[in-house]
């Protein structure tokens, strides 16, 4: 489903972000992405969603190699993916149904299909009741609710997540964790970036942990011992 073969990313002034990543990442599976702050965890992300591009390896998602894709062919890519930023990125003067159908009416559907898949996919996050309510309106987790609701509005093959459960209260972070888990089990493949030791070791999968932009740990399933200090 996801490879990755050699992948480094430079920035100016020879900052490195991430170095001789090799990775590779079965349909269906669920996989934290791991490490402090600064470990390259948002950049691997950004490099599969086609927000920036490696400085140099391939990059291969469904066989094709996005490291070298036309800027036509990246709406291609992103209708197979999904994304939840931690920050929400909910447009405010939007309803919850606006921010969701979004989507769907940049790729035209047609009205009546956007507004029946939004709902049921609302149904899914169980907001169909705010329907018509503004973000600002919404509690911390309901904003997140309708951020996973709309990067999966349009039925990805992968969900990315970008620290989604950092700026929730516990029990909102075990809410939103049971939903993840729930649409992994669906079928979806997740990629979870986390710097939360204490919720990989609630909800144990895959761990691929980075430190200074190098691949430290790839394991199959971790209850959170792993050592980031470990080269």
């Amino acid at each position: 489903m996801i490879e990755l073969y050699h992948v480094a990313k430079t920035y100016q002034r020879d900052i490195t972000a991430l170095s001789e990543i090799n990775v590779k990442i079965k349909k269906g599976e669920f996989v934290y992405i791991t490490g402090p702050s600064g470990a390259g965890k948002t950049t691997l992300l950004k490099l599969l969603f086609a927000a920036e591009r490696p400085s140099s390896g391939q990059i291969l998602i469904g066989g094709k190699n996005i490291s070298k894709i036309r800027p036509r062919e990246i709406p291609y890519l992103r209708r197979q993916l999904g994304v939840v930023f931690q920050d929400f990125k909910l447009i405010n003067n939007w309803t919850v149904f606006q921010n969701v159908s979004f989507v769907l009416e940049i790729l035209g559907f047609p009205r009546k299909d956007i507004r029946r898949r939004v709902l049921h996919t609302l149904k899914r996050v169980q907001l169909h009741q705010r329907i018509e309510s503004f973000p600002q309106r919404l509690s911390g987790g309901e904003q997140q609710r309708v951020a996973i609701a709309r990067a999966l509005i349009n039925e990805p093959k992968i969900l990315l997540a970008d620290e989604p459960t950092g700026n929730l209260d516990p029990d909102i972070t075990q809410e939103i964790m049971r939903f993840f888990v729930e649409i992994n089990d669906r079928g979806t493949t997740i990629l979870f970036a986390t710097h939360d030791r204490a919720l990989i070791s609630s909800y144990p999968k895959r761990v691929i942990a980075l430190n200074r932009g190098a691949l430290i740990t790839d394991s199959e399933e971790s209850s959170g011992g792993f050592d980031l200090g470990r080269k």
